[in-house]
């Protein structure tokens, strides 16, 4: 399955999926939901609400897209904790990731449930201002992706209506 980081339905929305020019994508999202193909978790969708606009109102009525944090989830975040702090990560980075923001949780929630996170960003073993989500997926060994490979890698098709 799946996890989507919040910026890519940021970017959908705002670029080459907007609502209006391509509700294809959206319509995809729900059928990728549907089938146990794409999801995301509620951390995200926190994030989305803040927006008070066309993405935010989209993540309230999918309240199902996005899932809550379980128990098993947890187990990772020592891990994920201890990889941050023995990095070349300033104190400022460590602490904004750590806080249980939606990229922590993100990868301990997929590297519990097996699933592939898709995200905008781009690993970068040199960075040490902010953790990049594949750096932590990585030492993790969770999946990621983008979202061309992932529509690709669904199947999905975007077709025109007449």
């Amino acid at each position: 399955m799946y996890l989507l980081d919040s910026n890519i339905l940021i970017e959908a929305k705002n670029r080459y999926y907007a609502f209006d020019i391509a509700p294809g994508f959206w319509k995809w999202l729900d059928r990728a939901h549907d089938q146990a193909l794409a999801c995301s978790i509620e951390a995200v969708r926190d994030e989305l609400i803040v927006g008070n606009d066309e993405l935010a109102s989209w993540a309230q009525e999918h309240s199902g897209f996005f899932r809550p944090l379980d128990q098993s989830t947890t187990r990772h975040f020592g891990t994920l904790s201890t990889w941050a702090a023995s990095g070349h990560f300033t104190q400022a980075a460590i602490s904004a990731f750590t806080a249980n923001t939606a990229d922590y949780l993100l990868v301990a929630y997929a590297k519990e449930h097996a699933h592939t996170v898709v995200t905008h960003e781009r690993p970068n073993s040199n960075a040490k201002a902010r953790i990049l989500i594949p750096d932590a997926c990585i030492a993790l060994g969770v999946h990621f992706s983008d979202t061309f490979r992932m529509l690709r890698m669904t199947g999905a098709q975007l077709e025109l209506g007449r």
